[in-house]
């Protein structure tokens, strides 16, 4: 049975130490290992060894640019719910695969609800979107129904980690 106060377990909880870092990262994921320590209050060396562990553990994931799609000429945003009409396994994952490879989508949420999917997708213009909806999603044999929504702003809400533990 695995030690549960251990730092490389994935199932041990996050404590104080590890929520600071959190928090400090969702506000500025380019911080330097000295500044991460200051704002949680711990040592350089034993900053490294807790961002390593976070990242080991699977809670951090990745670090990523925001890019904003319209300085890369992908101006026009959109959500696109997606309905699959069967829900057998290699369906599914044939249209996970289909979705991760469509020039645009941004972010893939497979959802429960009416519909199975939304899309976050930024393209050029309306015909560009169109062209995305009719050749990458509605040619999949399993998809039944789309709706397309466009977006007029995108914002950021406080994040999964606040500062406080």
């Amino acid at each position: 049975m695995a030690d549960v106060s251990d730092p490389q377990n994935p199932r041990t909880p996050l404590d104080a130490v590890d929520r600071a870092l959190l928090a400090a990262l969702d506000q500025n994921a380019r911080l330097t290992n000295a500044a991460l320590a200051q704002a949680a209050g711990i040592a350089e060396s034993t900053c490294t060894q807790r961002m390593r562990a976070l990242r080991d553990r699977g809670v951090i994931r990745a670090f990523r640019a925001d890019i904003d799609p319209a300085a890369v000429g992908r101006p026009m945003q959109a959500v696109i719910k997606v309905r699959l009409g069967s829900h057998d396994r290699d369906g599914v994952l044939a249209f996970h695969a289909r979705l991760r490879r469509i020039p645009g989508v941004i972010r893939i949420f497979h959802v429960a609800g009416a519909d199975d999917y939304l899309l976050h997708v930024a393209v050029a213009d309306a015909s560009t979107l169109r062209d995305l909806v009719l050749e990458h999603i509605t040619q999949h044999p399993g998809v039944v129904h789309t709706e397309t929504q466009l977006v007029f702003d995108v914002m950021d809400g406080p994040g999964v980690v606040t500062a406080r533990a």
